[in-house]
Order: C-alpha cells, then structure tokens, then sequence
C-alpha cells in the first residue's frame, strides 16, 4: 500500500550551485536524455560487452580503502612527545652509566639497573596505549563500507538478474528496486512500478521522514535533499518499487563523498587543549632543565677540571672523569626529578573514573582525552531530531467539528512517545465520545497500516511513523460506549493497540486505494458488521476539502460543506502550519454504489476500478469532512533546562539540521534557543544561504543560538571548521552517515546511541546511550569538574618536582654528597606521589561550574601566581630535604629532638662541603654508626663516610621529601580555599591515599631487600619526629600564600580576558 500522505506540504527547494560543473546532473534532465548519455535501454539493459568496457574505465562499485599509518610510524609518532623524549634520552644516559659503574666496578648489579628498566617500561605502556587508540581512527571508514547493499537486481541483456553482487555495477546499469532494498549506487528514477516510491535517506540528508520519489526532472540546482529523482546508495526503499539507472558509482556517490571527507577529517585532528599545554610544559621544562644543568656543571666545574696559571695563561689542565661522570649523574637526577614521571598514568587513570561517572549519566566516552576537552566546550552544534526532539512522531493537536456549521472544538493533546499511556488528552469529554469523534477514531485506527509494539522497555513504531502517531492518538481516545472494553489507554504486550484492534474488528477493510502524489491522500473501503459498505480517507487537508462537499457535527448530523465553513477549517489549518505542525484530515464516504456488493473478490467487476490508480480520485469525491490532526517529532521535556543550562554555563546552542525551515524554527522557539517572539531573519538561515555569506565568521560570532536548517554535510564541516579557526572548542551531535565528516572534524563528536549509525559512532568522542541533549549539558558539567580536579593534581605533581628540583640544585650548588639518587626520585614521582595524586581526582565538583562561563582553551595551566607560589614551595622543599641532610651531618640534636643516637660522627659543615679533599686531611676518623640491626664501620676508610656513610642522611632527605609531598597534598584541594574551610576529609579518598604512599614508603624503609635496592635503612622514631618537624611548615606557608591570594583575588578578577576574540 502506498504511504507518504503525510507530506502534503509543499518543499521548498533551496538552490544552490552544483558541487563538480563536470558532473551531468540526471536529475535535472528528463528520462529519454538519461537514456541517451548512457547509451541504454531500459528494457534491455547494459551488454556484457558494454559492461566490461565501462569497467575498465570506472572500476568497481566500492568505497576505496585508505592506507592507515603503518605500526611502526604509529609507534614513533607516540614519542613526538617533549616530555617523552627527556625520559628516553634521561633513560638511555642512565643505563649507559650504569653499565660504565658495573664495568669500572667489575660487577653488574641489577639495582642499578631498575632506574632506566622502569623508564623503558612506561614509554612502552605509554606508546601501547597511544597506538590502540589511533587504531581505532580508522574503525569510521571500515562501518561505512557496513551500510552498502551487498547484492542488487540488474537488468542486462535483455535478462533479470536477481542477485548480482553490488559492487559489479557500472554506470548505466538498470537496476529494479523494491520495498526493504537498500540503493546499491547513486541512481535516476526511470520509472515507478507502483504507484508511489518512498526512501528513508535520513542518515544521508538529516531529513526526518521518508522522501516521496517521482521519475520527474527537477532544477538542476537543487540540493541534496531537493533532487526528487535520484536515490543514492546506502539509503532504503520504504514503500514502493521501481526501475533506476545507475550514474554513479564507488566513490563518486554521495556517500563515497561522504567517505573522502571523513579521511581528510580524520587527518586535520588535533592535540587536546590539555595535551597543548603538557607540551608547551614539556618545552618550557626541557629549557629550565637544561639551564639548570649547565649552572650545576659550571658551580662544579673545579672539582673535576683544574689548571694552573703561568704568565698569566692556564697551565697543567687536570681532569677528573670520576669527578666528571659523578656531577653528570647529578645532571641525569636533575632530569629525572624535573619529570613527573608518574603524570601520564595519573592523567589517564582521572580520565578513565571522569569516563564511569559519565556513564552512570549515560554519555560513553570512547576516547579518553574528549572528557577533558568537553570542561572548555564554547559551542554546542546539535542536530535537531532525535537529539533535541524525541524522534518519535505525536499528535498535538486534534480539531472536531461543533455543535453547528460555525464552529470548530480543539483538543491539546499531550506525550512525547509511542507510548499510549504517555500524556492525555485535555478537555476531553467525560463518559462517552460523541459520534463526530468516534468517527475520527475510525477512520484513523483502519485507514492506517503502521503498527506499535512493546519490547525492551520502550515502544517501537512499524511503519511509517505518522500513521503509528494517529493510532496511538485512537489508544489515548478510547473506545465507544458499549463496546465491552476499558476506558482509554494502552496496555503492554499484544494489547499496546487494542483500541485500534476493536474498531478494526468492528469494521473489516476489503480493499485499498493507495496514497499517490497527486491525490495527496489514502483511502480504504471497510465492511461493518451491518453488511454496509464505507470508504474513509485520511490525507493533506487542503485536498480532503476540496473533494469534500458534507460534514459532520458533533452529534453526527451531516450538513453541506458551505464556503463560511470551508473557511474555518483553513483558518484551523492555517494557524497548526505555522506552529510547524503536520496536518492531515479525516474524511468518509458511505454512497458507494459501485461497491455495495463487493467483498474483495476478483471477478467482481468492481475490482477492476481498483486496479487503475487513476480511479482514486473519483471514488474519493463528495466526501464528508469530519475532523483534521496536527502532528510532530515534539521536542524532548527535558531539553529546555539543558538549554537555560548552557546559556547560564556561557555555552553557545547552534541547531543543524537537515530538515526544513519552518519546522525547524518553530522547535528552536519552544525549546529556547530562540525568544518566543525574537526576531530571527539574520539567526536562521538554510545551509547553502549561509555558505553565499561573504563574511560566515561574522555571522557565527553571534550572541545567543543560531539554526541552520536544510544542511548538507559539507555545510556542517565548514560551520566546524569556521568555529574551531575563531579559538571555540566545538562540540557537534549527529546520528547520520552526513555527520560523520563533522563528527570527525570537531573537539568533541558525540553520536547517539539509539538512532545513530555505527558510522557516527565510530567516528565520535562520545556516544549518548539515551540520545538526549540534556545528557550533553551533564557530560560538560562532569567535565569542567573532571578538569579542575586534574588541575589540581598536575598542579600538585609540577610543585613536588620543583622541590626535587632544588634540592639536587642546592646539593650541587653547596658542594655536599649527593642527598637523593635517580631511583629515589623515581620512585617518589611513580609510587608514592600516584595515590594522592589520582585521589585528587575525586575532589567534590564546585557547587557554582555550570555558571561560570567555559575558561579558554588557551587559558594557563598555571597562572603566574601559581607558579610563584610553587617556586616558594619548591623552594622550602628544597632547604628542607638539603637541610636536614646537613643537619645529620653537623648537629647531634634539632628543635630540641636528639637525633645522635645512632653513635654517627658529627663534622663541620666545611668538612661536608668539601668532602672531595677528604683523603689530604689529617688524622681525620670516623666512629661507626647503627641503622636498624645494621652497623656502618669506617676504620678503613674514614672519606667513605661521606658515601656510604650518607645512607642514614639520604633516608632522612627522602622521608622528608615524601612527608612534604603528602603534606602539599593537603595544599591542593583548594586552590585559594583554606584547609580550615576545605579539610582534608572532604575527599577521603586523598586521606585513604596519603596512607597507602606513606604505606609503601615504610615498605621500601623495613623490607631489607627493598632498602637495599633504594639504598636507605630504617629510621628510630626521634628520627622521624625530626622529619615530620622538618615536613610540616609547607602546609603553613601555602596557607599563608592562599591567604595572600584571596586577598588580591578581587583585583584579578577585575582583569580578566574577555570570553571570546571577537575579531580576526
């Protein structure tokens, strides 16, 4: 049966100049001039001979496989990294010198070993990870290869065949189509084999009703959606059958244009705003290492480099390479401490909890960096159906006849779904329909052939969604009085229709008169139980009225149709139209006197009437109006706070979609993108409108939300493109195949999960599993608080490795042994900085983040303030760790805490800072000390008190190191918020996680193997009073800081950038 009544109105076509001049546009010439450029026949079809030729020349029917990166490009380009490279050249120096000291030592001992082994470990975690995930970049192309029909029906030689596989099609085939085929190629329609021919080619065009076909020329400068005569490859005939023929095919249709412009998407794709900073970071750190490492070898440079003068010249060089490869492991150290290492992880482990709490909220995160890069989302370009609307077709409105001729009764109707429960019907009368509505439930319950059924929790349409809309309209009204059933409403399982199925019992259809493009309407002839015959019609308003000369009233009275209530009715339609709703009307005749006899049969004379569909209109003519519907794809409840959301959130809303104007509009109005009466001529334009623009960056640096309706998919890639070169972070929704291209091309691609195509998917960020907008608005919200938390912790993580810095600085820079070895320092930025570090990423989110307006992509990790306060740190860190080091050395007690008693000698600190002259001194001895069940003797050589005397002096350095960095972790929670307002137990994870490093710190302190590999030994508990004492000033300094910070805040605020640049 044919369908499609719904489209009644009249489509406007959008002209806009053809994309290739060399291209020759089918569509616009007539059939015969079709078959001539082809040189074809449609009887007959393509020789085999012919078919071979044209082979050669256009090749086969498939999409082109572009070559991805190969593995090992993929693996080198993971170390395109800054701070990746530090930590390879750092590792590769390490290991050499640890071979130098095993073959200089005559032994090889693994300890020295684990520095550069765990390096090498977390650059080839770092590359697996990378590699994976580029991996999948090219997943897009691949389920876009999924959508393409694999076998069609050719005409050729005069022959049908039934089952030739798609991709041997070449230009000016004949290919028969019909209803469930998917469209093998881009192709003319030559002839229509039914009466009426409609194709779903909403994931091509965004368009969100099927497409009526006519084998009719159109304007050649129609766009995509306009050319009423091609069919392209990859969408489905959903009513309908016919003969087309091919004109392009592989990569040449609309959907291999789609296909190319994924690939050069998928090549213009871009660091994160994170990873921008971390390399701009990695850039800065590389120069402030190597600054620092020329000052530690030129403050070193005489112990191991000497000379003499002679008349005023440098004589009698001395060097020490000893002394030399000594002062360059410090350099190595200072590497290692400049790195956070352990970042990385800590990063991609935020990421990861940013991604399960995303998806308790529905939106799955395919790629890990898109959840930080949604915290600075600018733009929102969302597409309209599906995402701001439910994609489900309802009723709204329904308008009955009155009492008389001169009036009209209106009913709002409720529900968003093809759910009969969902939502009512106001005004409705109490106790029993009158016979004007019973009439309209009829016609609307048989004249139908689509179907709703119950399954998964959710209702599911067949057919075409209008049709499905007015039966759940029939469920919502209810059944007569007296028919032995319930009240209104459906129920689950078989019964969701049962209102439908009671007046289809009640009344049996015998015969169909399809819907056809001229009549604009669809008729059915029924049976009712009296034996008496009836025709009722549904279709486009406009011509139900003019075939129409009776209506009925609400009692059931049937009155002429005079011209005052002609008039009425359109004034009805007229004011439904422009609250872009979907008009169709109600209608029936019962003076059948050709079918009074007819039951279906075949041999009854009147069967023959029905087989030619230029009958139609005569049977339906003087018709009784009884009533008309207005529906709609309604916009989902939720969306309208999302948008108030994103306005208060400071984020721009842009609707792009492909379907029409004024539908498009009045949505955009309902759901607040646009005032209910805000003029909107410079807001909405159609997509080959906007792309006439001389200046399209204006246009999109307009305040408040912006429509762009009828667009195609190039239109979509470059409002992207225009955004992202103005400094926005783009967000872009899309379901469709014609998304996928700006799917790609945006910050963040977000695809639906229910009505997407596994094309969209791939080739998204993010993927909402409810389809809903206002899952979007949460998704940002979870990101700015996933941002601010990571803030947090590279802020944390950057101030402990400005402490390691210093304290090796300061060692080289005093001259005394070295206090903190590479493992060391490895150690703390990998293992004991990791917990609190990820614990961080658990801090609650600020009540007030979705009404701040998005911070700039471009905006600094750490302001100048920070860094200046985490230099202050860093600094403390530094005196601190050096410090007690030296305290060890040179005091037998400290802030009255007795620490000598170990037994350890105490020297000068000119002795410490000089103890590379040791062996020249004097009568100098060392009494042994105790560590925990070990004792350290001297008696053979007194100068190796300075070197492996230094064990007990190092775990001190490095205890206070970790307590310091456990203590700035308090420091991080709040930015400028004090702990006596922010305490530490707002987020116990970072409580639980202080103790797990302090845990794994003991651990390496009290496992004898594991002292040995780190080189410490266990400390008495004077001693740890002492490291603690040492330790916790950093919490009051930064409180001192912040205090400073708050203070000056108000200023600052005061000269802050504005959001946006609003010029070139």
């Amino acid at each position: 049966m044919g369908k499609g009544e719904e489209d009644y109105g009249k489509r406007q076509i959008i002209n806009s100049k053809p994309t290739d001049p060399d291209v020759f546009p089918a569509w616009a010439k007539d059939v015969q001039e079709c078959e001539r450029r082809y040189q074809v026949n449609k009887k007959w079809g393509l020789s085999s001979v012919e078919v071979e030729n044209r082979r050669k020349i256009y090749g086969y029917n498939e999409l082109e496989k572009h070559e991805g990166q190969s593995i090992w490009s993929l693996i080198l380009d993971q170390f395109n990294d800054t701070l990746v490279r530090i930590l390879l050249v750092a590792a590769v120096v390490s290991f050499v010198l640890a071979w130098y000291d095993g073959e200089e030592g005559g032994e090889m001992e693994i300890t020295a070993f684990v520095e550069p082994l765990v390096i090498f470990l977390i650059l080839i975690v770092n590359a697996i990870v990378g590699v994976w995930q580029e991996n999948n970049a090219e997943k897009a192309l691949e389920a876009l290869k999924e959508i393409q029909s694999e076998q069609a029906t050719v005409i050729r030689d005069g022959l049908k065949n039934s089952n030739l596989p798609a991709k041997e099609l070449v230009p000016g085939d004949i290919v028969e189509l019909k209803v469930g085929d998917k469209v093998p190629a881009d192709m003319r329609v030559l002839e229509l084999v039914s009466s009426t021919l409609r194709v779903e080619q909403g994931s091509l065009t965004g368009e969100s009703e099927a497409v009526n076909k006519s084998n009719k020329s159109v304007n050649e400068d129609a766009d995509i959606q306009g050319k009423r005569s091609m069919v392209f490859a990859g969408t489905t005939v959903v009513n309908g059958n016919c003969i087309c023929l091919v004109t392009q095919i592989g990569m040449e249709t609309e959907i291999g244009k789609v296909h190319t412009q994924i690939h050069v998407a998928a090549q213009s794709e871009e660091d994160t705003p994170l990873k921008k900073k971390l390399n701009e970071f990695g850039e800065v750190l590389t120069m402030i290492i190597g600054v620092v490492c020329v000052c530690v070898w030129l403050i070193n440079v005489k112990y191991f480099l000497s000379w003499e003068y002679i008349d005023g010249w440098p004589r009698n060089f001395k060097f020490s390479f000893e002394k030399c490869t000594y002062y360059f492991e410090i350099a190595v150290a200072l590497a290692v401490a400049a790195i956070p290492e352990g970042l990385p992880a800590v990063i991609t482990t935020c990421l990861a909890l940013g991604t399960r709490k995303m998806a308790q909220k529905n939106a799955l995160v395919r790629k890990l960096p898109s959840v930080e890069t949604l915290g600075c989302t600018t733009v929102i370009c969302s597409d309209k159906t599906g995402t701001l609307t439910t994609n489900q077709m309802a009723v709204s409105e329904l308008v009955a006849m009155g009492d008389d001729a001169s009036r009209l009764r209106s009913f709002r109707v409720d529900g968003t779904t093809y759910n009969p429960s969902d939502g009512k019907i106001h005004d409705w009368p109490s106790g029993e329909m009158d016979a004007n509505l019973e009439t309209i439930a009829k016609i609307a319950a048989i004249c139908n052939d689509a179907g709703v059924t119950h399954s998964d929790h959710k209702f599911v349409a067949h057919g075409m969604p209008t049709e499905a809309a007015i039966k759940v309209l029939v469920e919502k009204m209810g059944l007569p009085k007296g028919s032995h059933s319930g009240g209104p409403g459906g129920s689950a399982g078989s019964d969701v229709l049962r209102c439908c199925q009671w007046w289809n019992e009640y009344e049996c259809r015998i015969a169909t008169l399809e819907f056809d493009r001229d009549r604009k309407s669809m008729g059915v002839i029924v049976n009712s139980k009296s034996g008496r015959k009836s025709l009722l019609v549904k279709g486009a308003v406009e011509n139900l009225l003019e075939r129409s000369s009776k209506m009925q009233l609400l009692d059931g009275t049937v009155v002429p149709l005079d011209h005052n209530s002609r008039n009425l009715v359109f004034s009805a339609l007229q004011d439904m139209s422009s609250r872009a709703l979907r008009c169709l009307g109600f209608a029936y005749k019962d003076e059948l006197l050709d079918f009074e006899t007819y039951d279906g049969n075949d041999d009854h004379p009147a069967h023959d009437l029905l087989l030619d569909p230029s009958n139609y209109s005569s049977i339906e003519s003087n018709l009784t109006f009884v009533g008309l519907v207005g529906l709609r794809d309604p916009p989902r409840v939720e969306v309208r706070q999302a948008i108030e959301d994103c306005k208060a959130a400071g984020i721009r809303v842009m609707v792009i979609t492909g379907d029409n104007k004024n539908t498009a509009e009045a949505i955009c109005r309902e759901i607040g993108v646009f005032g209910p009466t805000e003029d909107i001529s410079l807001k909405s334009l159609t997509g080959n409108k906007f792309m006439e623009l001389l200046d399209k960056k204006a246009h999109l640096r307009q305040s408040g939300g912006l429509l762009f309706s009828r667009a195609e998919p190039r239109h979509k890639q470059e409002i992207v493109r225009l955004l992202k070169e103005d400094g926005e972070v783009v967000a872009m929704t899309g379901d469709g195949v014609n998304d996928a291209p700006a799917l790609k091309l945006a910050d963040i691609g977000i695809a639906m999960g229910i009505a997407g195509t596994e094309v969209a998917k791939e080739a998204s960020d993010m993927v909402l599993a409810d389809d809903n907008f206002s899952t979007i608005v949460a998704a940002v919200g979870e990101g700015r608080s996933i941002y601010n938390n990571m803030k947090a912790f590279i802020r944390y993580m950057i101030s402990s490795n400005i402490g390691e810095v210093a304290s090796i600085f300061l060692t080289a820079a005093l001259g005394i042994p070295e206090g903190l070895i590479p493992v060391q320092l490895l150690w703390v930025n990998l293992v004991t900085d990791g917990p609190p570090a990820t614990a961080l990423g658990f801090n609650p989110p600020d009540k007030g983040i979705m009404k701040k307006p998005p911070r700039r992509s471009d905006d600094s990790l750490i302001t100048a303030w920070i860094l200046f306060r985490y230099l202050v740190i860093g600094l403390y860190v530094g005196i601190a760790t050096v410090g007690i080091f030296i305290i060890w050395y040179t005091h037998g007690s400290f802030l009255g805490i007795d620490v000598s008693g170990d037994g350890h000698t105490l020297v000068t600190y000119s002795q410490l800072a000089k103890w590379g002259q040791c062996p020249t001194w004097k009568n100098f001895t060392v009494s042994h000390f105790t560590a925990g069940n070990q004792v350290f003797s001297f008696e053979n050589n007194p100068c190796d008190y300075f070197q492996g005397g230094k064990v007990k002096a190092m775990t001190l350095s490095l205890s206070v190191l970790v307590a310091i960095e456990m203590f700035n972790s308090l420091n991080a929670l709040s930015e400028d918020g004090s702990l006596l307002t922010m305490p530490p137990w707002v987020n116990p994870w970072l409580v639980l996680a202080m103790s797990v490093s302090f845990g794994l710190h003991f651990l390496i302190l009290y496992v004898p193997f594991l002292a040995r590999v780190f080189g410490i030994v266990p400390l008495s508990f004077n001693e740890w009073l002492l490291v603690l004492a040492v330790a916790f000033p950093v919490i009051l300094i930064d409180e001192i800081l912040k205090f400073i910070g708050r203070s000056t805040s108000g200023t600052k605020s005061s000269r802050q950038r504005p959001l946006k640049p609003k010029s070139e």
